[in-house]
């Protein structure tokens, strides 16, 4: 960084990998994006002159002792689970008092030796420790080595199959990324650091700065650093261009030694969301569950009360029969099936569950200024309603348009006039979800009148799917601030026909400067948004750009010196269409 999900072991059945999951005794059997995890609040003051509000980013997880550890930036501790769905946060000040910063673990280091878990936090100073825990869950850590001798912002350490230890780390837009061996015995650095590689954003378009990548106000930034073995090859995996914009991405370099020499990967940006609701998958880790499955845990952006307020997100990702590392995040803010064993992430864990109330007709109890109620369903993160008051009885109430089978519902609150700064515990949400066939005669749906839970981004899967038009969304208690939502998202199927195939697909890829393309289609009157995918062979369209309201897009992310390959396809309540013919443009 500048400056979690929800992988469900629900009960031990003997499933094939594309057998659709049973569902677990609590009847959850997936997960949506963005992560709904008990975010603190920024803490640092600064940061929050716009208004103060939830921000973490640059996640890690490891597997310790048979649990998940789950760490990010600024969080005064971390969370672990049994099961990376259920998860307890363990508050914890990684600060001593002679470090004058607010930058508590930002981007941490975390990595496992032996029966010890052991953190690092991002400094420019050689006066951080290495802290070593055997019992985490209690929040028991001592240090390893005070201080460490390298400074390191944006660090991850990677211990070798031989044995050795390795850190990685930078975050520049003018320095490369570092390397180095570590002692493993006494964390001292062992010869000196190595460069390893900068960002080239005159080949690869989607290293440009800025929200259109055009390399406005700043040049690129490279950071979050991430190393994954992977068949005896070293993947090198980074951030870039800037954590504050909707292109935000990893991209990965490979070596036959975990030094170098590092050549890029073809398929780069390997994690890429630049649409949707919640945008971004860059600066994250990648790591195995307890199958053995692959996933790759990143940042999203929202960005709107500071450059870095953000989210977490988690994809299923994984390599290919030809060693091309992937992450897979089609629809990947829409509802995915946990997997209960050995997957292939390949192939999609997409519900298809659709969005039911995009741009919908909705009433609310108030409206705050211009934070109009239709901003929560416009799909769109940054933008967002709020009531005039955060007290009870306040609601919004959405209209799917005709009576359409729902199956779950994600809540995601916006911050409006909060009040804290930091972690807060002991904080919670409360409400009650109506639903209604006619908008008159209304039933209880889900009843979290007596939450005690903090929840900002709730997620409820049915545990029956229900028949109906119209939700309201009753406020009873907010932690802080007024009653807001970035998006009441409802998903399931409507009762209606497919979108017809997308008609006019073209591919204008500028003679000048082949990073960029414009891409145009004939707009559909039956659909309500578009996946373009994209990739660097027929059988490898590994990206996925999801356009909402247009019949365009500006793509902007290649590397000018490869053919790329496009398909598109147009989305409705009622499905998804056929997709268009593969089509190559050199």
């Amino acid at each position: 960084m500048r400056q979690t999900l929800l992988l469900y072991v629900a009960v031990l059945l003997s499933l094939s990998a594309r057998a659709q999951p049973t569902a677990s005794p609590g009847g959850q059997r997936t997960y949506c994006n963005p992560l709904n995890l008990d975010y603190g609040y920024t803490p640092i003051p600064n940061f929050a002159e716009a208004g103060k509000h939830r921000a973490t980013a640059d996640p890690v997880i490891t597997l310790y002792k048979g649990d998940y550890y789950l760490f990010s930036t600024n969080q005064w501790g971390y969370w672990w689970s049994p099961d990376l769905y259920s998860w307890t946060f363990v508050p914890r000040h990684f600060l001593k008092p002679e470090h004058k910063v607010y930058d508590d673990l930002c981007a941490p280091a975390v990595f496992v030796l032996g029966d010890t878990l052991l953190v690092y936090g991002s400094t420019q100073e050689k006066n951080f420790p290495i802290w070593m825990s055997t019992n985490p869950k209690a929040g028991e850590w001592k240090e390893a080595v005070d201080p460490f001798q390298v400074g390191a912002w944006d660090p991850a350490f990677f211990l070798d199959d031989d044995g050795k230890l390795y850190l990685y780390w930078g975050s520049s837009n003018v320095y490369p990324l570092y390397g180095q061996e570590i002692s493993r015995k006494t964390f001292q650095p062992i010869g000196q650091r190595k460069e390893l590689f900068k960002l080239n954003d005159e080949k690869f378009g989607w290293q440009r700065f800025g929200e259109y990548l055009d390399n406005t106000f700043l040049d690129p930034f490279m950071e979050g650093a991430w190393m994954t073995k992977y068949q005896g090859k070293y993947y090198l995996q980074y951030g870039a261009p800037g954590t504050e914009f909707s292109g935000y991405a990893d991209g990965v370099q490979i070596s036959d030694k975990p030094l170098g020499p590092f050549t890029p990967q073809k398929h780069n940006p390997f994690a890429y969301k630049p649409g949707g609701f919640a945008r971004g998958a860059g600066h994250g880790n990648t790591f195995q569950d307890s199958w053995g499955n692959w996933w790759h845990l990143s940042t999203m952006v929202v960005s709107v009360k500071n450059n870095f307020e953000r989210r977490l997100g988690l994809w299923p990702a994984g390599f290919d029969k030809d060693g091309v590392l992937y992450s897979n995040t089609d629809f990947g803010d829409y509802p995915h099936y946990l997997p209960q064993g050995p997957e292939d992430h390949l192939q999609s864990r997409f519900t298809g569950w659709m969005l039911l109330n995009y741009q919908k007709p909705v009433q609310a109890s108030s409206t705050l200024g211009g934070y109009l109620s239709n901003y929560a369903v416009d799909e769109s993160i940054k933008t967002y309603w709020s009531a005039q008051t955060g007290n009870k009885g306040e609601y919004l109430q959405t209209d799917l348009g005709a009576v359409s089978t729902v199956h779950a519902i994600q809540i995601n609150y916006a911050d409006q006039d909060a009040e804290f700064l930091g972690k807060q515990q002991k904080t919670y949400h409360q409400y009650r979800l109506w639903e209604s066939k006619d908008g008159k005669k209304w039933k209880l749906l889900v009843d979290k009148s007596q939450n005690k839970t903090d929840v900002p981004h709730d997620y409820i899967e049915l545990e029956k799917p229900v028949q109906t038009r119209f939700l309201k969304l009753e406020n009873i208690h907010m932690p802080t601030g007024k009653f807001a939502l970035s998006g009441l998202r409802i998903f399931g199927k409507g009762n209606g026909s497919l979108p017809n195939q997308v008609k006019g697909f073209v591919v204008l890829r500028t003679e000048k400067d082949k990073r960029s393309a414009w891409l145009k289609w004939a707009p559909s009157d039956d659909a309500y948004a578009y996946n373009i995918h994209v990739g660097m062979a027929p059988d490898k369209l590994y990206s996925c750009i999801m356009v909402h309201g247009a019949a365009e897009y500006y793509f902007k992310g290649m590397d000018k010196d490869l053919p790329y390959y496009f398909t598109i396809e147009a989305l409705n309540e009622n499905g998804v269409s056929a997709r268009t013919p593969v089509a190559e443009v050199k």
